[in-house]
């Protein structure tokens, strides 16, 4: 079927336009989505924040995301007060974005990475 200039009904089923494109059509047939890096990262730096809490000192963690197969690949660049548990904040960074990222977008964070990439001294003078 050919189609004219303003096309045709025919034409528009063939580029998967029309009958075959309704809930019983399989998922794959009907199109896909594509959640940006930028998306992912946005909901990682959000999760870091949460998971660092209001106490949180320096600046904002910095994110970077990248997904490669199907699977988040994260880095989590944090400031934490020091003294402090440095591998529980860590920890808790590193589940609250696996968890976040994997629930939101339906993209499993196979890896998360969180660098503590400074130590602001916190509490009593020291003297």
């Amino acid at each position: 079927m050919t189609a004219g200039a303003g096309g045709s009904v025919g034409s528009a089923m063939e580029r998967g336009w029309g009958r075959d494109t309704g809930k019983a059509t399989p998922a794959a047939r009907r199109g896909r989505l594509r959640i940006a890096d930028r998306v992912l990262t946005r909901i990682a730096l959000v999760a870091a924040r949460g998971a660092l809490g209001q106490g949180r000192v320096g600046e904002e963690p910095r994110v970077s995301v990248a997904v490669v197969d199907g699977v988040a690949r994260v880095r989590v660049g944090v400031d934490l007060p020091f003294p402090t548990d440095l591998a529980r904040q860590a920890a808790a960074v590193r589940a609250a974005v696996a968890d976040r990222v994997g629930a939101l977008t339906g993209i499993p964070a196979g890896e998360v990475v969180v660098v503590v990439e400074r130590l602001h001294p916190v509490g009593g003078s020291g003297d």
